[in-house]
Order: structure tokens, then C-alpha cells, then sequence
């Protein structure tokens, strides 16, 4: 497989794809330096994913075209969000889907080595790239060198004695484009990275990796005692751990609660555990279908029933999880990281339902894929809520803001301004005194929600005294 995979770099470039991305990469350079992320980062990474989609059309590969129109939704977040996590979140989660879709994963293994599978493809693309221009240029590599040897003598030319010239006279200095000499360098590195993300994303389509075609060996059955008894123990330990928590949290917090403790107090304890714990119960899921007896209708029955019961069981787990959450938001306010708990619970109670589904048609091929869907989609649904707002909107609705509280607040980012025009004076113009609104002077920086915020009027001198 190795050897498959390298011997693609032996083959040569498509003229077109390399035009394409060395275009790509010029544009990336210009925009990506110098910046905030915004409306100029988000094309340019859709113009990297651009690379990839001729020839996942021509395959006819929709799955891997879904998968980068997900990747394509989350870059757009950069054109829409200002607060910076949602931003790096969102970019993450949509290079990994990039990379699912590039390399055409199938299987779990494929795509836990796509990080080791996009850097290869870097690497593999570099001959690819050059015995490309060597078939393009054929006999013609002495006259492109001439070429590009002029080229580079009269941009050098240019550039000093148009700078000589420009620090000599105003008048002709503002007939020129604005050009930051010491930017140039960091551009040129920029641009090629990009140039090379684009030909690796286009290679990668072209000759995709062989990772998924590989299976892991047949894990040896367990026998059905063996194999049962851990599982129908821990079937009935889960069971009556949500069966407790229904009473605990959904009953008298008078008759169930310790003498002395507060329902804030009893949600707070544990809840890491239980986080934890459902992330476990994914792993002991994979490893206990794997040594399941197969032998006959009846194991196949008892796995199914058994796994069935602990995925089921454990969705009441992550019911309690977010209960938990509740009554201790309730308490004491929604902050950025009890909201990403919240999104990471909800996406991994989806994906034990898709456990569910796959134990129910007895076949999971489609599993992996899925599931890197889910989580994606689960980034982009945060980005769409607009974090920032729903924490202001939360801590400002339930009770007068304490001190501390407000001190959060105008910590949020410029995507909370709209939410916080809308709250009475003097909370108002004391939130807004602290939170930075973006500029915009350039358009490629532009973003949505700093163009909502910079829409509010300022607040009342001494806001907050």
C-alpha cells in the first residue's frame, strides 16, 4: 500500500491544475498576510477546496462532494463570526473534513491517519508538481528559464527605483499601489503553502490513498460466557445508574438530595465523570463488537440485545450529563466552555444513535463517515447559534448580572453587540465599553457579525462607574 501510494508522485501534473493552484496560492499570499481572519481567509480556503472538486464530480464521488460542501460551510464561519474560538473551531473541524473527503476514507483507521496521510500528500505532490511543469515545458526549459530570469530582473528593477522615486515625491508616490516591502517575504511562504495545500488536495483526489481498502484482522472470537457476562454487568450497573439520576433530578430535590446540598452543588458533582464515562462506553462498544461471537442467529441476537441495551442505557447517561449542565447553568451562568460541553455531549448521545442504527441493520461500513458528520455538523450548528449571543442573552435574562458576571460579558466578541442593544441602560454602554468592534477597513477582513456590531450606537460616557 505504501509503495501504491508513493509511485502516484511518478506520474506528471495536469497543466491546468497546476495554473489553478498556482493561482490559488497567489491569492493566498496577498490576502492571508496581514489580516484578521474574514471574507478574503474563507475564499481562500474554499479556492483550496475548489482544487478537489472536478474530479470528485468526474468519480462521481458524492459522499466525498457532501463532505467538502461541509468543509466549504465551516470556512464560511470565518466570513461570519469575529469571536476567535468559534473561528479556530470551525477552521479545524473543516480542515479534518477536508481531509476525509480528499483521501476518500472509509474506515476508522483511514481516518485517524488523515493528519499522516495529508502531510504524505504534501510531500508525494512536490514530483508530481515538477514532473508536471518538465512535460509542459518539454524542450522549452532554457527559453522559460530566460523568462523567468527577466522576469525576476525587472520586478527587482521596478521595485527599487519605484521605491526611490515615491520617497522623492508625494504627488508621484500616490499614483502607485501600496506596497509593504516587508511583508513580501512572509507572502511568498504563505503563497506557496497554500499553492502546495491545493496541489496536495488535488492529488489526493486524483490518487487517493489505498487505507481503506485495508481491513484489520479478524479479532478472535470470545466465548459467549466470556464475552456476555461483562457486558450484561455493565448493561445492569448503567441501567440503574439512570434509573437513580431519573429520580434524583427529575424528582423532590427535598427526599432525594443530600442533607445540605443545593441542586447547583449535586449537578456540579460528577458531571466530568459522566462525560467520561459516555465516551467510553463508545470504546468498550467497539472492542466488545469486535470479539462478539458470531457463530450463529442466537450470539448474533444476544450482541446486538447486549450492545443495544448499554447504547440505549448510556443515552440516558448523557440525558443526565446535560441535566446536570442545566441546573448548574442555571446557578451560575452559561460560559463558552459549559456550552461547548453541551455541543459535545449532544454530538456524542448522535453518535451513540448511530451506534444503535448500525447494531440494528448489522452493518456499520457507513459508521466512520457518519460520524465525523455529526461532529462537523455539530461545529457548525455552534457556529450558527452565535455562541457569544446566547451567553450574554442566558446571563442577562435569568437575574441581574453580578460583578463578575459582567466581567465576562464584556469579554464576548463583537457578535454579542446586537444582543447587548437590546438590554436597558446602564448594563447596556458598560458591556459595550469593553468589547472591541473590528475596523473593516479592508474588505477582505470584512466579516458579518463586525459589520452588525459596528451598526450599534456607542454607549453613555463612564458606563460603568
Amino acid at each position: 500500500m505504501l509503495a501504491a501510494f508513493w509511485a502516484g508522485g511518478r506520474h506528471a501534473a495536469p497543466v491546468p491544475v497546476l495554473a489553478t493552484c498556482a493561482v490559488v496560492g497567489a491569492v493566498g499570499g496577498v490576502v492571508l498576510v496581514g489580516r484578521e481572519p474574514g471574507l478574503g481567509a474563507a475564499v481562500v480556503g474554499m479556492l483550496v477546496c475548489a482544487a478537489a472538486v472536478p474530479v470528485l464530480v468526474r468519480r462521481r464521488r458524492f459522499g466525498d462532494l457532501a463532505l467538502l460542501a461541509l468543509g466549504a460551510a465551516l470556512l464560511a464561519v470565518m466570513a461570519v463570526r469575529t469571536a476567535g474560538w468559534v473561528v479556530a473551531l470551525a477552521t479545524v473541524a473543516a480542515v479534518g473534513v477536508g481531509i476525509v473527503a480528499t483521501t476518500s476514507a472509509r474506515t476508522a483507521p483511514s481516518i485517524l491517519l488523515g493528519p499522516l496521510t495529508a502531510v504524505a500528500g504534501l510531500v508525494r505532490a512536490v514530483p508530481w508538481v515538477r514532473h508536471g511543469a518538465g512535460a509542459a515545458l518539454g524542450g522549452r526549459r532554457r527559453e522559460a528559464l530566460v523568462v523567468l530570469r527577466s522576469a525576476a530582473v525587472t520586478v527587482v528593477l521596478v521595485v527599487v527605483f519605484g521605491a526611490l522615486f515615491a520617497s522623492a515625491d508625494r504627488v508621484f508616490a500616490s499614483y502607485l499601489p501600496h506596497v509593504h516591502l516587508d511583508r513580501l517575504p512572509v507572502q511568498v511562504v504563505v503563497g506557496v503553502v497554500v499553492a502546495l495545500a491545493a496541489v496536495a488536495a488535488a492529488h489526493l483526489t486524483i490518487a487517493p490513498p489505498v487505507w481503506s481498502r485495508a481491513r484489520l484482522p479478524e479479532a478472535p472470537a470470545a466465548r459467549r460466557a466470556e464475552w456476555l457476562v461483562p457486558v450484561l454487568a455493565l448493561d445492569v450497573l448503567v441501567v440503574g445508574f439512570v434509573l437513580v439520576q431519573a429520580v434524583a433530578l427529575l424528582g423532590d430535590p427535598e427526599r432525594v438530595l443530600p442533607s445540605g446540598a443545593t441542586y447547583a452543588s449535586y449537578a456540579r458533582q460528577g458531571f466530568a465523570q459522566l462525560v467520561v464515562a459516555t465516551a467510553l462506553t463508545l470504546v468498550v462498544v467497539g472492542v466488545a463488537a469486535r470479539r462478539a461471537p458470531r457463530a450463529d442467529a442466537r450470539d448474533r441476537l444476544l450482541s446486538r440485545v447486549g450492545l443495544g441495551v448499554l447504547c440505549g442505557a448510556t443515552l440516558g447517561v448523557v440525558a443526565s450529563a446535560l441535566r446536570r449542565l442545566d441546573l448548574y447553568v442555571d446557578a451560575f451562568g452559561l460560559t463558552r466552555l459549559r456550552l461547548l460541553v453541551a455541543v459535545g455531549e449532544l454530538a456524542m448521545g448522535a453518535i451513540l444513535a448511530l451506534v444503535l442504527v448500525a447494531g440494528a441493520r448489522g452493518s456499520g461500513r457507513w459508521f466512520p463517515r457518519a460520524a465525523v458528520g455529526v461532529v462537523a455538523g455539530a461545529v457548525l450548528v455552534l457556529a450558527v447559534m452565535n455562541p457569544d449571543a446566547v451567553i450574554l442573552r442566558h446571563n442577562t435574562a435569568t437575574e441581574p448580572a453580578t460583578a463578575f458576571d459582567v466581567f465576562y460579558l464584556r469579554g464576548l466578541s463583537a457578535d454579542a453587540v446586537p444582543a447587548i442593544d437590546a438590554l436597558d441602560e446602564p448594563l447596556r454602554s458598560c458591556l459595550l465599553d469593553g468589547i472591541e468592534v473590528p475596523a473593516h477597513d479592508d474588505a477582505l477582513s470584512w466579516t458579518w457579525g463586525g459589520r452588525q456590531a459596528q451598526g450599534v450606537e456607542p454607549g453613555v460616557a463612564d458606563p460603568c462607574r
